[in-house]
């Protein structure tokens, strides 16, 4: 696998010293590429190529003061990081002092939460964050509903008990899905949008909320990497208003905001991307709160 000449910035490096204990940064930079590796040879997403497991994305959307009051402030608030991968995001909220008892993660690929806990030199007893694996897009895993407008008659679920996602329909007050809906096409993302939904708290200050690749008319990119390249389908914010107010949610019962991100040229270098066309390229932070 060739390398990027990526360095973690200060602010990364300090997250990792924290959680690692290494203090050393040419051992803890080892220790990254070691990591990085194992994970590339498990899947080779960009994302792992170009290091961004060490950036904590979650701290970077407009509502995660809210997502932190709201962890302070509701007793038993579930936080749920779907497509978590090593579980960076996780680790940020619990840090800004998130509950940890209140959060639970899923991705598809329990051997990239795996490598998070050898990332940052933890193991089940010391991080308890319960992990489910699973494909959101099996009806057995997390089985579509439409959302709750009332509490739902079960109990909140034991988290260290669970197996699947079901369970936790009505009871999550907040869901971070971060890069991940970009990764299918629209009808999938149609699909993802109502499965996550019916997940939701129907409690008001309940929030879904992430990022990914957007534009500011909806339709396909390309994007290319030196190994890889893939079609994106791209919401506008207008479209992805749309879908969650209206056709996800009764219209009026949520507020929807996403916003556009251009990507700068020292972005893209580090994300070592191009874009057919050359076009401007776009980052849309987004968030659904229930009213």
């Amino acid at each position: 696998m060739s390398r990027l000449n990526v360095q973690p910035t200060s602010d990364e490096f300090a997250f990792l010293k924290a959680h690692t204990t290494i203090k050393d940064e040419e051992h803890l930079r080892k220790h990254i590429l070691k990591v990085q590796e194992e994970a590339y040879q498990i899947y080779p997403y960009p994302c792992i190529r170009n290091f961004m497991f060490l950036v904590p994305k979650v701290a970077l959307s407009p509502v995660y003061e809210q997502l932190l009051k709201l962890g302070k402030d509701r007793k038993g608030a579930i936080f749920l990081d779907i497509g978590c991968a090593f579980g960076n995001d996780i680790r940020t909220t619990i840090a800004d002092g998130y509950p940890m008892e209140n959060v639970v993660a899923s991705d598809l690929r329990p051997h990239f939460w795996n490598l998070g806990l050898k990332l940052f030199m933890s193991n089940p007893e010391t991080f308890t964050v319960p992990f489910i694996p699973g494909d959101v897009f099996d009806l057995n895993f997390l089985k579509p509903v439409a959302p709750f407008y009332t509490a739902p008659d079960t109990l909140r679920p034991d988290l260290h008990a669970l197996t699947s996602l079901t369970p936790l329909l009505g009871h999550v007050s907040a869901i971070h899905a971060g890069m991940l809906f970009h990764l299918f096409d629209e009808e999938k993302q149609t699909h993802l949008a109502h499965a996550v939904a019916g997940l939701l708290s129907p409690e008001p200050g309940s929030l879904i909320f992430g990022s990914h690749v957007g534009k500011p008319q909806k339709g396909t990119q390309m994007l290319m990497w030196p190994e890889s390249s893939m079609l994106m389908f791209c919401h506008s914010p207008e479209t992805w208003e749309a879908m969650w107010d209206g056709q996800v949610f009764n219209k009026g019962t949520v507020k929807v905001e996403a916003v556009l991100k251009p990507l700068d040229a020292k972005e893209r270098a580090r994300l070592e991307m191009e874009v057919e066309g050359d076009v401007q390229l776009y980052n849309m932070l987004w968030s659904v709160t229930r009213v």
